[in-house]
């Protein structure tokens, strides 16, 4: 019995010690963590979107192509609501071209298929309005986004247009959509548009299709690949420096 107590109070001693001697040690981290042996991942930026959350992969950023341009103070522009006299012909080929600081995109604007988004893409191209703004938000397996007077994702022309693309609408590569916020219905657009730069960006047949890249693909590469901030937003200006219309 004695032999047993003895054994016992030994280990109890032995546990005691242990426990004495395994103290936390914390370390003079920057962040003022304490020294646990992992790194605490970084919480991914909130960012408010004018379409659905994407999974995207590190944007490998590009460092030339695109010269430096300065965009337009544009904030708060707005025109008057686009009129019946504004639509394009169906039976013709409406191109858009813009000349980015990075370079050409050439668009077919789908004027038979979406004749009220193509008309007013269109008409703000006639007005003036895309002259001199920027690709705000450029996501490179993604989209890359423009169009807005205000840079920052926020304006728009003042009005909206509605026209509901068809519910196989598909957002793939090259095609040219109208942006818009949650909270507005199927086919709402104004001023902002994006391009998309994934084979299948798996977006909702929610947004508006106004055509199809056709010409300077490489431009719309170079743009998805510059490098950009939390918000991704460039951190060089990428500049429409002029927007013109051809119907032919």
């Amino acid at each position: 019995m004695r032999a047993l107590l003895a054994l016992l109070t030994a280990a109890l001693l032995a546990a005691l010690l242990a426990a004495c001697g395994s103290g936390t040690t914390t370390s003079d981290a920057p962040d003022g963590s304490g020294d646990t042996g992992t790194t605490p991942a970084a919480a991914a930026p909130a960012a408010t979107r004018t379409a659905p959350t994407a999974t995207r992969t590190a944007p490998t950023a590009t460092t030339g192509g695109c010269a430096k341009a300065t965009p337009a103070n544009a904030k708060g522009r707005t025109e008057p609501k686009p009129t019946a006299k504004d639509a394009l012909p169906p039976n013709r080929k409406a191109i858009v071209t813009l000349k980015t600081s990075c370079g050409p995109i050439v668009i077919q604007l789908s004027q038979k298929q979406n004749p009220k988004t193509a008309a007013n893409f269109a008409y703000l191209v006639r007005k003036g309005f895309y002259d001199g703004l920027t690709f705000h938000r450029v996501i490179q397996t993604f989209v890359i986004q423009g169009g807005d007077p205000n840079g920052d994702g926020q304006g728009g022309p003042g009005y909206t247009v509605v026209e509901p693309p068809p519910k196989n609408t598909q957002y793939t590569r090259g095609v040219v959509a109208m942006a818009k916020t949650g909270s507005d219905p199927a086919g709402a657009s104004g001023s902002q548009f994006f391009i998309v730069t994934a084979p299948d960006a798996g977006l909702p047949a929610d947004y508006a299709v106004a055509g199809r890249v056709i010409g300077g693909d490489q431009t719309v590469t170079t743009i998805a690949g510059v490098q950009t901030d939390a918000n991704d937003m460039p951190t060089a200006p990428v500049v429409i420096d002029k927007a013109t219309l051809t119907v032919r």
